[in-house]
C-alpha cells in the first residue's frame, strides 16, 4: 500500500513552513488594516505559528511539547480581538500570497487542503475574537488536518 505523506511533509516541513510565517507576519506588520491587530505580537510569534500549523498538518508536536502551546491556548489569543470578515479576508490574502512567493506546493490538491484549513480556521478565528471567554478548554486535543484517506477537517474527540 502506498504511504500518503502528511500536509506537513508536502509542504516541506517546519523550514518551509517557518518562511512562510516569517514573511506572512512580515507583511501583517506593515498592513493598514491587520497591523495594529499584530502589533504587540512577540518575536517569536512567527515560529510559533509555523509550530501549530506543522503540528495541525501531521508534523512533529513542536508547538505543544516544544511551545509549551495547546489548542485552548492558541485559541486564547484570539479572544477578545474583535476580529472581523475584512481582517479575516486581508489575512487570508496576505498568507496565500506569501505561500506563491516562497514557493509553497501549489499543486491544487495541497492547496485545496491548505485553502480549506485556512478558511475553516480564519472563521473559527473570527468567532473566537468575539467571544468573552475562551470556547475551548485546556486538555481538548488539537486540531487535525489532512487530505485523502487521512484526514480532513477537525473533528472532536467523542464525548462518551
Amino acid at each position: 500500500m502506498k504511504s500518503i505523506p502528511t500536509l506537513y511533509e508536502w509542504a516541506g516541513g517546519n523550514g518551509k513552513l517557518a518562511q512562510l510565517t516569517e514573511l506572512f507576519y512580515g507583511k501583517v506588520l506593515q498592513d493598514d488594516l491587520l497591523g495594529e491587530v499584530f502589533r504587540h505580537m512577540s518575536a517569536e510569534h512567527p515560529q510559533h505559528v509555523a509550530h501549530f500549523i506543522g503540528e495541525v498538518f501531521g508534523g512533529p508536536k513542536s508547538y505543544t511539547e516544544s511551545d509549551g502551546g495547546s489548542h485552548a491556548r492558541m485559541i486564547a489569543h484570539h479572544v477578545g480581538k474583535r476580529l472581523d470578515e475584512t481582517k479575516r479576508k486581508r489575512w487570508l490574502q496576505l498568507l496565500l500570497e506569501s505561500a506563491d512567493e516562497i514557493g509553497l506546493a501549489d499543486d491544487p490538491e495541497f492547496r485545496s487542503a491548505l485553502v480549506g484549513y485556512l478558511e475553516w480556521g480564519s472563521r473559527l478565528a473570527v468567532i473566537n475574537s468575539n467571544a468573552e471567554a475562551n470556547p475551548v478548554q485546556e486538555g481538548e486535543p488539537m486540531p487535525k488536518w489532512g487530505w485523502g484517506e487521512t484526514g480532513g477537517p477537525y473533528q472532536p474527540a467523542s464525548q462518551e
